[in-house]
């Protein structure tokens, strides 16, 4: 007679404790393990004359760097102190067969609960530069987010000038109400949610806001140095400008992957992506401050923060007294500058050398087109709703499938699918069901289904992926994330995608390599990632709000034939429901 499930549960389960002790684990890593410990704490907080208790790791806020090379294992123990549940994710960590410790609640893992810890155990492997991690869970991140910096290997350079020192700077957003009881509102009635009170650097709004005087992100400089700006849009809901008066940048880096510099003025970032860029300060200290500001951009028909961030770069200087130098203020672009932004994000280039190569997959074995935008579900019965009519809620869709949180997690669900029943389905569509002219007049059904549907694809599957807004309740940019994976963005415009002219015209030499690309409003973004990684794998919009309405999906990239190729049982410690 064979063993129940729960018992073969238990078996792998406790096969899998292993993984919770550093000394223990199996995996390969080259370098040293670093421990840290993250206790979710609630934290009295004073922004804009307006107190409150938040939610924050260890107190801190934004909360604690993180710091490690390329090749070291990561051991962070979270513990959760607070009546929210919780889940931190690594941000654009490749977690090469260690899935569980990806962190997205209800996807690789069920939350910790509130008196409940869980180790979080990885190895960073192939990766340096600048990433973060967040909470995954409801919109918890909108406190609860950090940086994490991956060091070169010791004995490795930057391939280019070695900074005189390395700043993070985080883009924020604050919310003088509760953020969990802003969405919770908006999920009840299907209105917009209402939007932050501020954004902030590194946890300041600046002085352009009321009351905030004092708070504000100082950058103090010296003359004739360069420094390394790690930038890194933590936004909840927004895609911000970002400039700093009269001094010019080059951008280096984008979502821990080097890229052919560049020089500019302005840099446009979504949620969920990073940018480093060096700042080469004037030879001499002028006689002035200098202004760096945030605003967003946006195209989407819905209500957003329309206010400005702003922080000081300071010259160190022994004499001129502050009050004399003039604040100088940097250009921003419009609001809507769709332009500007695909312009700016065309500049973006992999080294392609030998040493930093560009793997880009030049066959695909598995094509996909997913639409992405907004839509309606129906209002209750008995209910009024204050989505796009009284009788429809908002909602979001990618091809149409609103993607539906299931109770247990999905890698919990697909790893012990063969003793209990799965929670999903794999029939996620590879391409909308019903076409449309999807960036022209909107169709009049605007309902979008419901479900949690995934896309099963074998080992090593090379996978292109063309990612299309459509003009239902209005164009607008999606950042969109891969967990799990970088890929190469190989092609990107405005319109519909064709399928017949625009492949041909697709870079296939030095692409962008990143976690999370920016679908043009009103256009469409193309993707290639070599699917080497098994395990369940979200890819959502990073706007917390349309994440909340059902913008994404999910992978399953199953087994390959090796041992290394396999993904290894859960760690005891896991959080199971």
């Amino acid at each position: 007679m064979g063993a129940s499930p729960a018992i073969v549960m238990i078996l792998f389960v406790a096969v899998g404790c292993f993984m919770a002790y550093p000394e223990a684990v199996t995996a390969k890593h080259t370098g040293i393990t670093r421990h840290y410990t993250f206790n979710i704490k609630l934290k009295n907080i004073t922004r804009l004359c307006h107190t409150k208790s938040i939610v924050t790791v260890n107190g801190k806020f934004p909360g604690p760097r993180v710091i490690t090379r390329e090749g070291d294992r990561l051991v962070v123990k979270v513990v959760n102190h607070v009546p929210n549940n919780i889940s931190i994710h690594w941000h654009g960590v490749r977690q090469l067969r260690s899935g569980w410790a990806d962190g997205p609640s209800c996807i690789t893992q069920c939350p910790i609960q509130t008196g409940h810890s869980y180790v979080y155990n990885f190895t960073i492997t192939g990766q340096k530069g600048t990433l973060f991690w967040h909470a995954h869970i409801s919109w918890l991140r909108a406190t609860v987010y950090g940086p994490l910096i991956i060091l070169p290997r010791r004995n490795e350079s930057y391939p280019f000038v070695k900074p005189y020192k390395e700043v993070p700077i985080l883009f924020g957003e604050w919310f003088n109400a509760d953020p969990e009881a802003v969405i919770n509102q908006s999920l009840q009635t299907g209105g917009g949610p209402n939007v932050s009170d501020a954004y902030t650097f590194n946890g300041l709004p600046g002085p352009l806001y009321n009351c905030s005087a004092k708070d504000i992100y100082k950058l103090k400089v010296k003359p004739g140095k360069t420094y390394l700006l790690r930038l890194i849009n933590a936004a909840l809901n927004d895609e911000l400008f970002f400039s700093i008066a009269d001094h010019s940048l080059t951008v280096v880096e984008a979502d821990a992957v080097y890229v052919k510099p560049f020089e500019t003025n302005v840099l446009m970032i979504t949620p969920g992506q990073t940018t480093n860029v060096l700042l080469k300060t004037k030879s001499k200290a002028p006689n002035a401050t200098f202004l760096m500001l945030a605003r967003p951009y946006a195209t989407g028909m819905g209500t957003f923060d329309n206010t400005t961030v702003a922080g000081i770069l300071e010259y160190e200087t022994p004499s001129t007294s502050l009050k004399n130098r003039p604040l100088l203020k940097p250009g921003l672009p419009a609001i809507n500058a769709t332009n500007f932004v695909a312009n700016f994000t065309s500049k973006f280039r992999s080294l392609a050398t030998a040493k930093f190569p560009a793997n880009v997959p030049q066959k695909v074995d598995k094509k996909f087109f997913f639409t992405v935008g907004l839509g309606t579900k129906p209002c209750p019965k008995n209910q009024t709703c204050q989505g796009p009519t009284n009788t429809t809620k908002f909602a979001a869709s990618m091809n149409n499938i609103s993607f539906a949180l299931p109770r247990t997690a999905l890698l919990q669900s697909h790893f012990f699918s063969q003793y209990s029943k799965r929670v999903y389905t794999t029939d996620f569509p590879a391409f909308p069901q019903i076409p449309f002219n999807y960036t022209g007049t909107p169709p009049n059904n605007t309902l979008v289904n419901n479900g949690t549907k995934l896309v099963a694809i074998p080992f090593n599957t090379s996978v292109e992926v063309v990612l299309q807004d459509t003009s239902i309740l209005g164009a607008e940019s999606h950042p969109l994330h891969l967990h799990g994976y970088n890929f190469y963005v190989v092609g990107q415009g405005f319109g519909n995608f064709d399928p017949k002219n625009d492949p041909p015209k697709f870079n296939l030499v030095d692409p962008v390599e990143r976690n999370t690309v920016g679908v043009p409003s009103g256009g469409w973004v193309a993707i290639r990632f070599q699917a080497d990684n098994p395990g369940v794998w979200l890819m959502h919009c990073h706007f917390d709000v349309h994440q909340s309405w059902g913008l994404g999906m999910a992978w399953i990239v199953l087994d390959g034939e090796f041992p290394n190729q396999k993904l290894p049982p859960p760690p005891s410690d896991l959080p199971m429901c």
